[in-house]
């Protein structure tokens, strides 16, 4: 596989890709990478989404994705990693919310878009941040954590973002709310801001909650930026095919799609 670009995934409403049964205190949580706990949409959920996207052209789907029946079974052209987080929006005491990313986050991004960043190191009482989530001139208020401003957003981090989502009038504030955090800092938030929902399930019959029917779902909030990588084995023009068909559209992701969850922008560079 040598023909690789980057997909690029804004959350427009909450996202909810399940991780199963949960023996914690939240009863759906979502998938998580297991060593950054920050979400993830797995490859195999993207995939088929965007197979989906194709029913409509039955060979270009073959061709792209494989076949559906086992008894033809080959590989597809195209290829889906999982997609990482990358900025996650925390409540903010200035500017209604801040987009917080890390040091590792940048980088790992930086890697597949094959440039370099030179970043200091964050302790987990400071951040770099843009002013226009800062108060009293050196503090940023992160739910109820104050981190001290240790430095400015360096040009070589906003032009890595600055040829995404050009359009969307939200993502162009994305410049005066980023926050860099500690990689510490960053994995705590991922793990502990994300909404909580309270669910319940409707007798048809009696028109009450059955027995067992309150649970607690966690979702992604919006505002979620994500990022994975696709590749095409052997045919460059089948991820132009993907980018023809999705760029500048509304994607769903995960479940509960008819309640309004998972709506997404995704963009292909």
């Amino acid at each position: 596989m040598v023909n690789t670009t980057i997909m690029h995934i804004l959350t427009r409403t909450p996202l909810h890709v399940g991780a199963g049964a949960s023996v914690g205190t939240i009863d759906m949580p979502v998938q998580r990478e297991r060593h950054s706990m920050t979400p993830i949409i797995p490859g195999s959920s993207i995939k088929g989404v965007m197979r989906d996207l194709f029913r409509d052209n039955k060979e270009q789907q073959k061709k792209l994705f494989g076949p559906e029946d086992p008894n033809e079974a080959h590989m597809g052209e195209l290829v889906f990693s999982e997609a990482k987080t990358l900025f996650f929006p925390v409540r903010s005491a200035k500017s209604s919310f801040a987009w917080i990313t890390s040091k590792m986050a940048l980088c790992g991004y930086a890697r597949e878009r094959h440039k370099n960043l030179d970043l200091p190191d964050i302790n987990d009482e400071g951040c770099i941040s843009a002013d226009g989530v800062v108060i009293n001139d050196d503090s940023v208020v992160l739910e109820e954590y104050r981190f001290k401003k240790t430095g400015v957003i360096k040009e070589d981090v906003m032009a890595l973002i600055k040829d995404i989502f050009q359009n969307d009038p939200v993502w162009k504030t994305l410049p005066s709310r980023m926050v860099i955090l500690s990689d510490g800092n960053f994995s705590y938030f991922c793990a502990n801001a994300c909404e909580v929902q309270e669910r319940i399930k409707i007798d048809d019959e009696t028109g009450t909650v059955t027995r067992g029917g309150l649970f607690n779902q966690e979702n992604v909030p919006a505002n979620t930026f994500m990022y994975g990588i696709i590749g095409a084995r052997t045919d460059i023009s089948a991820i132009d095919a993907l980018k023809n068909k999705i760029n500048g559209n509304v994607v769903q992701f995960g479940g509960d799609e008819t309640i309004g969850l998972g709506f997404c922008s995704v963009e292909i560079i």
